[in-house]
């Protein structure tokens, strides 16, 4: 298409769904995270509100603002309408990490700005590792297959992304179920509403007034967060990262492999977006992400962020540029004004979740749609290991819940009552990587591209290995130990040296026999 044949628009009627799903979404996560601050570490409102939060929205502003750039200047080169941003915040997984494994244990001995430092620090080394990822990620990019990169992605969004808000909502299921409806005849039937009210508004809208009308929301919790409201301008906080940063040696074992998780699934989201039609410059994506993420460290937020999941179903519902960068400035306002508390009193929350569980079923459709069909499996194996990961997660909540662990239980116990829960744990460990992986090796059989198969192989045990996959603890010279615990990634290890092996092999007796059947298919599929 011709450059000047379409010209980009900061803001279409689209906008409005992906505002009101990724803004959403940032509020609940941001409320979330607000939440662990204020009650699990006890930050003083000086600091939380006076300091933290306004880390917090900046560094989402930084972001959703520099995506939706980075889609205007992408729509303006290729002469198109319809680019639409990568959607852009915090990270889920990460916030309740550095809560419950760096922060906490620091409190607890009575030193809640020593928590504070380290926490900070913490989200420094991922804005370092993140952003060495971006130089790394393009390779990665070229050397796995689609359906690895997508189908890592599928397991996310079914589990913690659909699963998660479908529990959740049909908790008052009567009012959830409604916004389903409307998101369903929205966007999957494409009905325009009257007045071509988006369809996201229409849920939000019918939230409010059924929530408040049936009396599900609570005048008193509007007043109080009303009153607790105040205003607080983002400030540089070096010291308490100059502070954190001598410390955080003993803490870089999840810092790490997490800042490799946060890359990956920036990297896979990015892909997303090029299977979904809008090429976006891998490195630039990603490092605009870490970018975030430093911005986030530098004026004391502990949260790290990351390209989130859901662009190919907000570009489905018509947004394109408008709701990144709206989100951005809104996070920014309602963070800086104190007004996050007040919103999240007047929505229901149970009337937004549908948008999520939307964004999962379509992202899980893409990973299928969008790779070759004879990849299928090797998607639906990437989806296992985050089952296996959101099992252990429920798991480990029940057993807290209850006062007990699966280490106090034992194995055994748990595996009477039909709960293999060794298992679980090793296959969940490390589930973006361990299913990139899977799927990787998968997709290359099904090729017979057998040195690919082996590459991935040998990957997938350096990283077992090494701790990173398939265990709770980084290692770097790990005691060899056949004891089969949910901790041991030697099993693992072996498995994967083995199956290189296997491929070697295959690759000497397969030589010549069959590629000019897996030629043609691979051009049809």
């Amino acid at each position: 298409m011709n450059a000047s044949a379409a010209k980009p628009k900061i803001w279409v009627p689209g906008d409005w769904n992906g505002f009101f799903g990724l803004c959403t979404n940032s509020i609940t996560n941001t409320l979330v995270a607000i939440g662990l601050m204020q009650f699990v570490i006890g930050f003083p409102n000086e600091i939380l509100f006076g300091k933290i939060v306004p880390g917090m929205v900046l560094s989402l502003a930084f972001g959703n603002i520099y995506f939706a750039w980075m889609a205007y200047r992408l729509a303006k080169k290729e002469g198109r309408s319809d680019v639409t941003a990568v959607p852009y915040g915090i990270s889920v997984p990460h916030y309740f990490l550095v809560t419950f494994a760096i922060m906490l244990p620091l409190k607890l001995q009575g030193n809640l700005d020593m928590a504070w430092s380290v926490g900070v620090a913490w989200c420094f080394v991922h804005a370092i590792v993140a952003g060495i990822g971006a130089y790394v990620g393009p390779t990665m990019r070229k050397l796995t297959p689609r359906a690895a990169m997508l189908g890592t992605l599928a397991g996310v969004a079914i589990t913690y992304i659909a699963m998660g808000a479908a529990f959740q909502a049909w908790t008052v299921a009567w009012l959830s179920m409604i916004s389903f409806a409307i998101i369903f005849i929205g966007w999957f039937a494409n009905v325009q509403f009257p007045g071509k009210v988006p369809a996201g508004l229409v849920a939000v809208i019918a939230g409010i007034v059924i929530g408040w009308v049936s009396g599900l929301m609570d005048v008193s919790v509007l007043q109080a967060a009303v009153a607790s409201a105040t205003v607080s301008i983002p400030i540089p906080q070096i010291a308490i990262l100059l502070n954190g940063l001598p410390e955080i040696a003993p803490y870089l074992i999840t810092a790490i492999p997490l800042a490799i998780y946060l890359f990956l699934e920036s990297l896979n989201n990015v892909e997303s977006a090029f299977a979904g039609g809008d090429s976006f410059d891998t490195r630039e994506a990603m490092l605009a992400a870490a970018g975030g993420t430093l911005v986030a460290s530098l004026f004391g937020s502990p949260f790290p962020t990351l390209i989130y999941i859901g662009h190919p179903g907000w570009k489905s519902v018509g947004s394109r540029i408008g709701y990144s960068w709206l989100t951005g400035l809104t996070m920014l306002g309602l963070g800086v004004f104190g007004l996050l508390g007040i919103l999240s009193a007047v929505i229901p929350i149970v009337a937004i979740l549908p948008i999520l569980v939307y964004i999962g079923m379509l992202i899980t459709a893409q990973a299928f749609t969008a790779s070759p069909k004879r990849h299928a499996p090797a998607v639906a194996l990437a989806i296992v290991p985050w089952i296996a990961d959101y099992l252990k997660t429920q798991i480990d909540n029940t057993l807290g819940a209850a006062g007990t662990s699966a280490a106090a239980l034992g194995l055994d116990a748990l595996g009477g009552a039909g709960i293999v829960y060794g298992g679980i744990a090793l296959l969940g460990a490390g589930a973006i990587l361990v299913g990139m992986i899977l799927a990787a090796i998968t997709a290359f059989v099904i090729d017979r591209d057998w040195k690919g198969a082996i590459g991935y192989s040998l990957f997938g045990a350096l990283c077992a290995w090494v701790g990173f996959i398939h265990s709770t603890q980084l290692r770097w010279l790990p005691n060899i130990d056949f004891s089969g615990g949910f901790n041991n990634a030697w099993g693992p290890t072996i498995g994967y040296l083995s199956m290189a092996l296997l491929f070697y092999l295959m690759m000497l007796y397969t030589k010549g026999k069959g590629q000019e059947e897996v030629a043609v298919e691979s051009s049809e599929g």
